[in-house]
């Protein structure tokens, strides 16, 4: 199996994904993926992301509890033109 976006090999592996789920977001860890080994886009099938889902709407055990800052990149896009030249705004 090849990488949609480079090509390359993509090989099974487990791996955390970061998931929103109504609003909220969740570190979910051990997660199957096929990984690209030139890019490392990650591709995930749909059963696993439903099971994910389920997971999340039933109970479930928190391995930890993590606070996470949320930035606007926009502002900075503005700041420094020279970085905005390299993204479609």
């Amino acid at each position: 199996m090849f990488c949609e976006f480079c090509n390359g090999q993509k090989i099974t592996k487990k791996t955390k994904k970061q998931h929103w789920f109504k609003g909220q977001l969740y570190i979910i860890e051990n997660v199957d993926a096929l990984i690209c080994n030139e890019c490392g886009e990650r591709y995930y099938h749909a059963t696993v992301l439903d099971k994910i889902d389920k997971m999340i709407n039933n109970k479930h055990d928190v391995k930890a509890y993590m606070n996470v800052e949320v930035i606007d990149f926009f502002p900075f896009i503005n700041k420094n033109s020279q970085i905005g030249a390299y993204v479609n705004v």
